[in-house]
Order: C-alpha cells, then structure tokens, then sequence
C-alpha cells in the first residue's frame, strides 16, 4: 500500500539520512520514478523532504526532522516484539538497551495495537541453542564489536580448528553474524573475505587504523558468499545406521543437526542416514552403546571398531575382579 511506502520512507530517511533514490526504489521494490512521486507526496503532506540530483545526490529530510511510529501495523509491532526473543542482545551487552527501546515502541504504538504486542512477548520465546548442546565456551566480544561500529582494522589471534596454537592476523571486518547460536565475525584478510569463530579468537586488539573493505561490498553479501561456499563443500560422510525404536526419540535430539532425514521406524529398529563432515566424527554414535549399529559405509564400520578397541584396551586391562576398596573379596 502506499501509506505503508511512504512511511518506510520516511523512516529510510530519518536512519539512513541521504539515500540514493535508486536505493530506495531497490528496497522498495518500485522504480526510481515511483519514489519521486512518493517524495512529492511527502512534501504535499508538510513533510520537508528534498531531492538532490548529481553523483552525490539523493533523497533527505531537512535536519531536526523527526516523526514517531505511530503508523505501525498490528503485524509490524508484533514482529518488534518477536525480536526481543532472537538471544543476540545479551551476547552484545544491549539487553538493557533493547527493554528500554521496546517500552519507548509500546508507548508510541496506537492502542489498539498494544494489547496484541504485549500477548506476543509473553508468548513467544525463540532459544537459539540446540537441545542437549552442552555449555558454550565463553565468547568476549566487546572488541570485534569495536571494530565493527568504529570501522577500525581488528588484530587478532585466532585459532583454527584442529589445531593447538593460535595465528596472529589483521583483518578488515565487515560485522558480526550470530548463526544457530554461534557468533562469527565476517572479515577481509588478504583481499577475501574470510569466516571467524568468535568463541576460537583468543585475543583481539581494535587498532588506529582505518578499515580497508572492498567497494560495494557489504556484510550480507560478504556472508551470503561465505555461506554458499560452506555449503558448496563436500557432501561429508554419509552413514547409514539402525537405531533401537525405544532409543530413537533421544538419538533424534542429539543427532539432529548430522540427520539426512527423519528415521523410519521398522518394528524393534528404525533405520536413519547421517552426514558427518569426517569420517571421524561418526564416534559420536558411540554414545549410544549397543542401541545404535552402523550399517556402512564400511570406512565407517571399521572407524566404530578401532575407537571401541581403543575404549577395551583402557578399560579392559583393568579387569572385572573389583578392588578390596569397591567390595571386591580379596584372595
């Protein structure tokens, strides 16, 4: 609707201040001329609004400008306050921020919408972590958000996975990216962009130095093209397995995230597919006992044989007879 677009405008330009008209048409979605005319309505409707043409133009509001949000939809406030749920905020310091900004939303919002905001908060919760996922090493990340709103270049030591020892670098960061509970800075390093654990980056340092990113390259297109290359990679390990029907409820929660597709149930057993990214990682099913048998491939079989063998040898050689401290007869 166009009372909703010009109100997106009208927000676009008070966050953003001058902004392209082709920009706006692209967030839009209408052409450059529909913005125009959207900008002449504006100004008809007492907003002072302006024009600029030319290579540095675009479309802003005269300064001191400002409007309140009262023309928020029912669905719009509602999505505000699904937000508040996401668990970015405390890992960012802005807790406290977010409850403050969220009473200023409620206040301003028209008052038939306040009740259906409210019942949302209270009814929705989204927990970003997985089921049975253990406890999150501790991730300190006052100085990568540094770096980032500051535009300074970031030194950091970081440590990669399957190593022991961190490397020094200085990267270029474009933001961070919190994905299925995990933060990960996006930064350049050598020209390409480049993914970052933040829970792996034992130290960080904002340098005086100003950042270096390449032209017209944002942090959603860094990650869109970080995130096609993760998934583009092998296809992983797939393992075929058969789990006891009394244990799949449980194995579901815990291998969800390697599950190809959801287990069928076949009597005492169902059978299910797996992917891991190497052939080691299938110990994990080890956990499981005698509950879960690996069908193949037969790399994988063996895996599961020698990592059992391991586990016989430590145990093993301690025997079963018991010790005069455990209640075992002695001679």
């Amino acid at each position: 609707m166009k009372s909703d677009r010009l109100l997106s405008i009208l927000l676009l330009l008070q966050t953003r201040g001058r902004v392209p008209a082709t920009e706006l048409a692209r967030r839009l979605e209408v052409s450059a001329r529909t913005i125009y005319r959207d900008v002449e309505s504006l100004s008809a409707a007492g907003v002072p609004v302006y024009a600029e043409r030319g290579r540095h133009g675009g479309i802003a509001l005269l300064p001191g400008f400002r409007t309140d949000v009262t023309g928020l939809t029912g669905d719009e406030a509602r999505a505000l306050f699904v937000l508040a749920a996401q668990g970015a905020h405390s890992a960012l310091g802005l807790d406290g921020a977010l409850g403050s900004a969220l009473r200023k939303v409620m206040a301003a919002l028209p008052a038939p919408h306040r009740p259906t905001a409210e019942l949302t908060s209270r009814r929705i919760l989204v927990d970003p972590v997985g089921w049975l996922a253990g406890p999150r090493p501790e991730v300190d990340l006052d100085a990568l958000h540094t770096a980032v709103f500051t535009d300074r270049r970031l030194r950091i030591r970081y440590r990669h996975g399957g190593r022991t020892e961190p490397r020094t670098y200085t990267v270029d960061p474009y933001g961070l990216v919190a994905k299925a509970g995990t933060w990960y800075l996006v930064a350049d390093r050598g020209g390409r962009a480049r993914l970052f654990r933040a829970d792996r980056v034992a130290a960080a340092t904002v340098t005086d130095a100003p950042v270096r990113r390449r032209d017209g390259v944002e942090l959603a297109d860094a990650w869109d093209a970080l995130r096609a290359e993760v998934e583009q990679r092998s296809d992983g390990v797939r393992v075929r397995v058969r789990v006891r029907t009394a244990r799949l409820a449980l194995f579901i929660r815990i291998t969800r995230p390697q599950l190809a597709d959801e287990p069928v149930p076949e009597g005492e057993w169902a059978t299910a597919e797996l992917v891991y990214p190497v052939l080691r990682a299938v110990r994990q099913l080890l956990q499981f006992g005698p509950d879960v048998e690996v069908l193949g491939p037969p790399e994988a079989r063996r895996e599961m044989a020698h990592a059992a063998a391991a586990i016989t040898a430590v145990y093993g050689s301690a025997g079963y007879g018991g010790s005069a401290g455990d209640g075992g007869s002695a001679g």
